[in-house]
């Protein structure tokens, strides 16, 4: 009752600013890379999109990732992978105005992907993603909270794994424009976990036999700084192994409305991670 009186009141609050009109097509694409001590792991993204009116949007895409697995993993495997990815399609529900912005997203996966290369989970996941903002001058901050049966890739994580089980994420942070096109930001975020989470590596090939390792076991190879996905291909451990949290840091270009580039650092607290990560984004249509 108070998230619905709370989402009310956003609504409310921004609702003015849009007219009627809005219906159409569109046509966005994404680019992101992340590389840390696990490899590189990179992700292309086209998305179809058709815009209902000025607030409600349906979706949907198909990612592709490459990965390029490093040497430092503890299974000492090197080599490229890739594939396809989960198919996905969402619906969004939006209201803003000249300084405002709220969305409320719901997006289902199938499991299209390769399990044994990590791209899927062999399971549908659903996300659902309520993201907020609002813009002072030069100054905007920004929120979001979401509950999931997945941990997602982020624009400044494509994950070194994929996982399964019950997650809440949050992220909190702020965005400065340094000129018209050019803007810094940073952020930082926790997910937590509840119950038991599967997690399948994208950086460690998946043997003939099957290295799945029960969650007591999971616990010993966690001790190395709780990176399970760097020593197993699949493992299922407790909550407390995939809980994270962190801080990222990145500028961003935007030479067009409908062109971004972006680049940056991302802090794992929990998993003592350091991630380089880039992006490029494109949108065109309604």
């Amino acid at each position: 009752m108070r998230f619905a009186c709370a989402m009310v009141l956003v609504i409310g609050f921004v609702l003015p600013a849009k007219g009627e009109d809005g219906r159409g097509w569109n046509f966005s694409g994404s680019f992101n890379g992340s590389s840390n001590s696990g490899g590189t792991v990179t992700k292309a993204e086209p998305v179809v999109g058709y815009s209902l009116n000025n607030h409600f949007q349906t979706y949907g895409g198909v990612p592709f990732y490459f990965v390029n697995m490093s040497s430092t993993a503890a299974s000492a495997t090197t080599g490229i992978a890739k594939g396809v990815g989960n198919a996905f399609t969402g619906l969004r529900f939006a209201v803003q105005s000249d300084t405002s912005n709220y969305s409320s997203t719901l997006e289902l996966t199938a499991p299209t992907g390769d399990k044994s290369k990590g791209f899927s989970t062999g399971r549908v996941t659903a996300d659902w993603t309520n993201r907020f903002s609002h813009r002072f001058d030069s100054f905007t901050p920004f929120g979001s909270a979401g509950i999931a049966n997945t941990i997602s890739d982020t624009a400044f994580f494509v994950r070194p794994f994929t996982s399964l089980g019950l997650v809440g994420h949050f992220e909190g942070g702020a965005s400065y424009d340094i000129s018209r096109y050019v803007h810094v930001s940073g952020s930082a975020y926790a997910v937590r976990a509840s119950g038991d989470q599967t997690i399948i590596s994208k950086v460690v090939k998946r043997q003939s036999t099957s290295s799945t390792s029960p969650a007591n076991s999971a616990r010993g190879s966690a001790d190395n700084k709780n990176r399970v996905f760097e020593t197993q291909s699949e493992t299922v451990v407790p909550a407390e192994i995939a809980n994270d949290h962190g801080v990222s840091a990145w500028f961003g270009v935007s030479p067009r409305p409908e062109l971004d580039f972006h680049a940056g650092y991302s802090r794992s607290v929990h998993y003592d991670f350091n991630t380089i990560f880039f992006g490029i984004g494109f949108h065109l249509g309604k």
